[in-house]
This record gives structure tokens, sequence and C-alpha cells, in this order.
């Protein structure tokens, strides 16, 4: 069974924190519920894909969050669930050297940073991504032999699904 997996960039991360609009509070919320009597239907519920650069990332961003919804408590209540899906740096490198070739490499629009991105998407269930990122949106939408859905809003993601 598909794992319930979305990317979340750390450009987007800060919106977790109060004051927070209406649809990061249903993302919020889907992120956060967990029937811990339900764990053999563990991937029906919400995972995030993350890897160690990314939730370095996050924690360097947050660090002054108080909120009781700011990226790091939910990853946190993730972690505790077991529903963290983590890429190793070990298969970003393998994807990497498998997949950007110098045409690709050339295509590619987004900073360095973000390129180690790109695997984490690629290689998760649905391939589902939320990023501010205009040159990251472009470079998954675009990247041959993969098909993903990247949005900028979460009511554009069908998530819940």
């Amino acid at each position: 069974m598909m794992k319930k997996d979305i990317f979340i960039d750390n450009n987007v991360a800060s919106k977790f924190s109060n004051p927070q609009d209406k649809e990061y509070i249903k993302l919020t919320q889907w992120l956060l519920k967990f029937d811990d009597k339900d764990i053999e239907n563990k991937d029906n519920y919400a995972h995030l894909v993350v890897s160690n650069k990314l939730l370095n990332e996050y924690c360097r961003s947050a660090q002054n969050a108080t909120s009781n919804t700011s990226i790091p408590i939910i990853i946190n209540k993730l972690l505790q669930d077991g529903r963290l899906v983590k890429i190793s740096n070990e298969e970003i490198k393998i994807f990497r050297t498998t997949h950007f070739t110098k045409t690709v490499e050339r295509k590619l629009r987004s900073n360095s940073e973000d390129r180690d991105h790109i695997p984490l998407i690629l290689l998760s269930d649905r391939k589902y991504a939320l990023t501010l990122d205009d040159n990251l949106k472009y470079d998954l939408e675009n990247f041959s032999g993969f098909s993903c859905k990247v949005e900028k809003k979460p009511e554009n993601l069908p998530y819940k699904e």
C-alpha cells in the first residue's frame, strides 16, 4: 500500500507557526492526526518526506518558533508515530548519480542547495510537494521520466486522498 506522503519545502514551513491561514490549519490537522490503535493501517495517515539536510533547514528556520504547530513540533509527533519517511544521503547520492546527467544539470533552474530535495520528492510514494520556490517547482514538473504534483498552496494539492 502506498504511504500518504508529502514533501514540504523549508520555505513553506514557516506557515505552520501562528497565525495560520485556514488551509494550513487543515494541513496541520491532517499531519498530526493519528490513531495509535490503528498502527497496522499507518500508511493511511500522513507521512512527511525528509532528509538530514531538510531537517537541519527546518530547525534553523524555526529555532525561535514557539507555536505548538511549528514544524519541529509536527516533526517530533511524526517521528514518535513512525511517520517520517527519511531518504538517506546515500539514496540521494545514488539518485543524483543515476538521473542528474550533464544534460539534466544544464536544464535545472533550482539552486544547488535545493537540488538535493529533488530526489526526496521523486523517490517518495506519491510525489507530492509543497513549495514556494518557482525554480524547484519547474525542475520537478519537468524532470524527465518522473511525474509529480507540485503546488504553492496546500488547497491545490490532493494530500488527503
